[in-house]
């Protein structure tokens, strides 16, 4: 039994102890020493992650890389991780951006300006930041692996503290002077929303666990249950597989977030760090959309069907609702938080529209909405720290005082809009096909958020980077070659896998499959009227 999977878990987990325990970083050259042990422990982890992808054979079996270690027997929990395609490429995801987050935070743990009485602004320990950033990639990556419904609850819950941290104690310094006060805010919404969640889940994971053990299945061992619900040996009445899947679905759905359960998103994206706001939307949140493939439909196949087209409207609405507010936002982290809600509700569209090209768009879609997010994202912020402000209206003509920073900008919200030839037009594109296929209507409604999208990115690209330079841009320097290292990669990507996406699809199409195999379901068949009489009679 290979021992790949949990190293890749616990180097992050191990580095978050170690990073925690370096000496005090009074001093500068302290703070670096931590800076660069994090970067080195998260280097590891990626290198370690993109070996599980490169070993992981999508003609082999469904879940591969398999453990499985004794935990709680009385129970039948374990600890056992195994990776299908769309577990390996979000967790291939998580690494590749931490690294990223990380260069970009450089200095957003260093002690912040002296305040009136004399003390500092806010004294943040450099150690816990890059510590708890560690943290949160160890219990991503274990969900994304994770093969025990138990041992995905505890670490779907557990994140959640590591980033309530991050988001109330590292918050953004370009808040004003009641940012203390909205980051707590922001803080505890996030906790309180998806702790909410979280105990609605736990108290369908023992519904759940109750119903298997009255017929002979006292376990939490995911393929087990699947594959016996799937034969017919387990057996859910309506009744109760309905009631549990709305516990597990309304967990996901805040973590996801799914209109209405949103509005936490917005609160916390604008009040963290851009580092922290990416770590939100791009690894954190992609956990809820993965779970509803992975358990939402591999549970309860029947109920998923039930509620699919309810969820679908849901989304739809998400879509439209998130990139209306989009437009009308003055704050521009703000603005990027309801973008992401707009791209969530494509993720869900294209998982419960039911189709290969729905679900392999979503799954395209959370990776590419996390590599062109994270570029958008990240770049805003070495804007707002240069300038020291969120607000749209604060800015004008950057692009004439920093070409680069704009560029860079310009293509995260091209990618946003999904143009062509970046990333994200292929995952939306394939999820529009997915949708229309089995809900022509719902996907025609849905079309009209990418042009609402293209309407509040150029809109933000204009407002802030065209025009008269404003007297608080003048001099703003350009991107330094630390911030150009974060950037080049995700615009690297961005453009790759815009133009040749295979790689991925390659990965995840077979776990497409089998997801669809496993509920008994099959893409519409076209109508072809030429086909349908070309045999005969022509009256």
């Amino acid at each position: 039994m290979s021992a790949l999977l949990t190293a890749t878990c616990a180097v992050p987990a191990a580095g978050a102890v170690l990073t925690a325990a370096l000496p005090a970083g009074s001093t500068e050259a302290r703070r670096r020493t931590t800076k660069v042990v994090a970067l080195g422990v998260s280097a590891v982890t990626l290198a370690l992650a993109a070996v599980v992808t490169a070993r992981f054979d999508p003609d082999g079996a469904r879940y591969q890389l398999t453990e499985s270690y004794s935990w709680i027997r009385s129970f039948g929990i374990t600890f056992a991780l195994g990776v299908d395609g769309i577990g390996a490429v979000l967790a291939l995801l998580t690494a590749v951006l931490v690294p990223v987050v990380m260069l970009a935070s450089w200095h957003d743990a260093d002690p912040g300006p002296a305040a009136p009485d004399g003390t500092f602004e806010n004294r943040r320990r450099t150690q816990g930041f890059f510590a708890l950033i560690l943290a949160v990639e160890a219990m991503v990556i274990v969900s994304f692996y994770a093969t025990d419904v138990f041992l995905f609850y505890v670490f779907f819950e557990a994140m959640l503290i590591p980033m309530y941290f991050l988001i109330g104690g590292f918050g953004d310094r370009a808040g004003g002077p009641e940012s203390s006060r909205q980051r707590s805010y922001a803080a505890v919404k996030f906790l309180l929303y998806n702790l909410l969640g979280g105990l609605v889940m736990l108290a369908a994971v023992i519904g759940l666990y109750v119903i298997a053990q009255d017929q002979g299945f006292g376990t939490f061992d995911l393929p087990t249950l699947t594959g016996a619900i799937a034969d017919g040996r387990l057996v859910l009445s309506g009744t109760a597989e309905k009631a549990l899947f709305l516990g597990f679905f309304f967990a996901f759905a805040v973590k996801a977030p799914l209109w209405p359960l949103h509005t936490w998103l917005p609160n916390a994206m604008g009040e963290s760090t851009a580092g922290t706001a990416v770590l939100i939307t791009a690894v954190v949140d992609k956990v809820g959309t993965f779970a509803m493939l992975r358990f939402c439909l591999g549970l309860f196949p029947e109920a998923s069907k039930t509620f699919g087209p309810a969820i679908m409207v849901l989304a739809v609405i998400g879509i439209l609702y998130g990139a209306l507010l989009a437009i009308g936002q003055k704050d521009i982290k703000r603005l990027v938080a309801y973008a992401s809600i707009s791209h969530f509700g494509f993720i869900i569209m294209g998982i419960f529209a039911l189709t290969s090209q729905g679900q392999s768009g979503a799954t395209l879609y959370m990776v590419n909405h996390g590599i062109s997010t994270a570029a958008w994202m990240l770049v805003a912020g070495f804007l707002i720290s240069r300038r020291g402000s969120r607000l749209i209206a604060d800015y004008g003509g950057v692009q004439k005082v920093a070409p680069v920073l704009a560029g860079t900008f310009l293509i995260g919200g091209l990618a946003t809009l999904s143009l062509p030839g970046l990333a994200p037009f292929v995952s939306e594109f394939l999820v529009l096909v997915g949708t229309f296929t089995r809900y022509p209507a719902l996907g025609i409604v849905a079309t009209f958020g990418i042009v609402l999208a293209a309407l509040y990115a150029l809109v933000l690209y204009q407002r802030t980077m065209t025009g008269p330079v404003k007297e608080g841009v003048r001099g703003m320097p350009d991107l330094k070659v630390r911030e150009l290292a974060v950037v080049a990669p995700l615009v690297a990507l961005t453009v790759l896998l815009g133009v040749y996406p295979k790689p991925l699809t390659d990965i995840v199409n077979p776990s497409v499959d089998a997801t669809l195999s496993q509920i008994h379901e099959t893409d519409p068949a076209p109508a072809h009227p030429v086909a349908a009489t070309s045999g005969g009679d022509h009256k």
